[in-house]
């Protein structure tokens, strides 16, 4: 499904919101993944800054686009084709986790175990209390209200943001939680 799906896109991949406006919070030097990568948005933005960037995803089209994309604009990305459920990162392994519009809930204690001291994760997918039409409707890849604070209990919250369907609608990020934890540095 991925692979047809990233064949037919032709888009310039973007990075996610929560790293495009919190990318000041990026260490000046550090390892970085971009977990679920897709077509790289968020590995682009990364090695753009100077850190040393790995991408994983399943789609082996989507690595190969982020790879020709990253050798066009002379950066230096490892993508990988890599299942990360079956294959989590090992512990203390980034200094910088960036996953955006993937949850696997059970994929979170790796994740946080991955962080090394100090390290940061950038999150942002769909909730549940969301526009409808926005996103996916199966309620397994929607979070909770509040859930995404619940599933990065240990680390510090640095930045978070999850509007709902309060005020004007018309303006905000009203179907995403995004959220920036840094673990402990201990």
């Amino acid at each position: 499904m991925w692979n047809k799906r990233y064949a037919n896109n032709n888009d310039t991949p973007q990075a996610c919101q929560v790293l495009r406006e919190c990318s000041y919070l990026l260490p000046p030097s550090a390892t970085a993944l971009d977990l679920a990568s897709g077509l790289g948005g968020n590995a682009l933005l990364l090695s753009q800054q100077g850190l040393e960037t790995t991408a994983w995803d399943l789609s082996s089209v989507g690595i190969e686009k982020l790879s020709c994309l990253a050798q066009q604009r002379s950066l230096s990305i490892n993508a990988q084709v890599r299942d990360v459920i079956q294959n989590t990162p090992e512990e203390n392994s980034f200094d910088v986790i960036v996953v955006s519009y993937f949850l696997q809930r059970e994929l979170f204690p790796a994740l946080l175990a991955a962080l090394k001291p100090a390290g940061l994760l950038f999150y942002e997918t769909f909730i549940v209390e969301k526009p409808a039409g926005t996103g996916p409707s199966n309620p397994d890849y929607l979070l909770k209200q509040n859930e995404l604070l619940s599933l990065c209990d240990g680390l510090i919250i640095r930045a978070y943001r999850e509007e709902g369907m309060v005020g004007d609608m018309a303006q905000g990020s009203r179907n995403i939680a995004m959220l920036v934890g840094q673990k402990p540095n201990c």
